[in-house]
């Protein structure tokens, strides 16, 4: 006789039994002998409520206690963390990554078409491997510009700290430092971090965190280009010290063909001309604040061309400058009578009777500079110079040409 299956088995069948959540590295946190209390079917899923798994720990010292919140089912299906609902690849919420790959969102909202499409997804992630995420539109997208100003590389334990103790706010709090929970002013109410919902998170509307950080990379500074179409150099600072030429190329001349590649090792900078103006752009803006090699983010800025450069680094450059108006081409040499000595004649020997002017009063060893003789004969000093704002009879002077009366 053929037993009849009631509909608590037939849903019982497709419940989550796991041994271990998908996990953020967060939320797992940096204590590497965790533990966890793990109480099948819990509780229900928060986004196709189906009875799952749940996975309770504390990430580390001074922390709060985390669990599960949505089964395992629809953290692959969206590639979020099943505790905080972030993005596992780029740490994001789902509508910064959605709006920056430019995902559509087709998941059934109606309670019936979710369970259905949930339970023909479980016999497709069945045959396939199960830490892949099971979206096809996310397997096909790339990584882009946006996502890789804001994606975070290093965990963020400061996201598991403990609530806001109420008793403290209202001033009852008798525990002290014993006190787990925080004793710090709370979020105000009319903040829009303050009003956040689970769901709103999961399908990616109305997420105040993906609005803030939205907000945050369209603030974030740009590197535009120079009016001077003949610049195609990139100035390339903060290097590593060990860095070598072949290195460096190796990471900028998939942006273009690279003309010269010069590297001052004693500034940790180096410069990088392109051939054609599209190639530099192309490099700046794929580098700018994104490059970061040996752990260091690289400086990308614009460099100069050799018509606008200032007086510094035009005589850096060897470039002479033009001469001032109102002032001659060379300033003569200075007259002979300025010399201390003849350029003919040496200068007197270091004696000791010298230092002591002992040769005024005479004695064996007295001697007089310069030798007797006629003295030398010097050449009649050149006539004095005047320039512009030199001359009497300019207009304006403070000297006036006219006697005074």
């Amino acid at each position: 006789m053929a037993v009849s299956k009631s509909t608590n088995t037939y849903n019982r069948q497709n419940w989550e039994d796991s041994d271990f959540p998908i996990l953020c590295q967060t939320c797992l946190g940096d204590n590497p002998y965790i533990r966890m209390t793990k109480e099948k079917y819990g509780k229900e899923c928060k986004i196709c409520v189906r009875p799952f798994t749940v996975f309770r720990w504390c990430p580390g010292a001074r922390m709060r206690f985390k669990k599960t919140e949505i089964c395992q089912t629809c953290s692959k299906l969206k590639n979020v963390c099943q505790t905080c609902l972030l993005d596992l690849e780029y740490g994001l919420p789902i509508q910064v990554r959605d709006a920056a790959l430019k995902i559509q969102d087709d998941l059934p909202r109606n309670e019936v078409n979710k369970e259905y499409y949930i339970q023909n997804l479980d016999s497709q992630m069945s045959k396939f491997d199960p830490s892949q995420p099971s979206n096809s539109a996310l397997k096909s997208k790339g990584a882009s510009d946006l996502l890789m100003r804001l994606a975070r590389t290093a965990p963020y334990y400061k996201r598991n700290r403990p609530h806001v103790c109420s008793f403290w706010v209202k001033g009852e709090c008798r525990r002290g430092e014993e006190c787990p929970y925080r004793h710090e002013k709370p979020t105000d109410p009319d903040d829009p971090l303050a009003d956040q919902n689970i769901k709103d998170r999961y399908y990616g509307v109305n997420d105040p965190v993906a609005e803030k950080l939205m907000r945050r990379a369209a603030a974030m500074p740009a590197l535009p280009p120079p009016e001077d179409r003949t610049v195609t150099t990139l100035y390339i600072g903060n290097l590593p010290e060990n860095i070598t030429e072949e290195e460096l190329r190796g990471h900028f001349y998939q942006y273009g063909e690279i003309r010269s590649l010069t590297l001052v090792p004693r500034a940790q900078c180096a410069f990088v001309q392109y051939t054609t103006r599209s190639a530099a752009e192309h490099a700046a803006e794929k580098t700018f604040n994104r490059l970061v090699i040996a752990g260091r983010r690289l400086a990308i800025k614009w460099g100069k061309s050799q018509g606008r450069q200032g007086p510094s680094e035009a005589i850096e450059a060897g470039v002479p400058l033009e001469p001032v108006p109102g002032l001659p081409a060379a300033l003569p040499p200075p007259p002979a009578f300025l010399h201390p000595f003849p350029p003919q004649m040496p200068p007197p020997p270091n004696r000791p009777n010298d230092f002591f002017n002992l040769h005024h009063y005479g004695g064996p060893r007295a001697w007089a500079w310069p030798p007797p003789g006629p003295p030398p004969s010097h050449p009649a000093p050149p006539a004095p110079m005047h320039y512009p704002s030199q001359d009497p009879s300019r207009l304006g002077h403070a000297h006036s040409a006219t006697p005074q009366t």
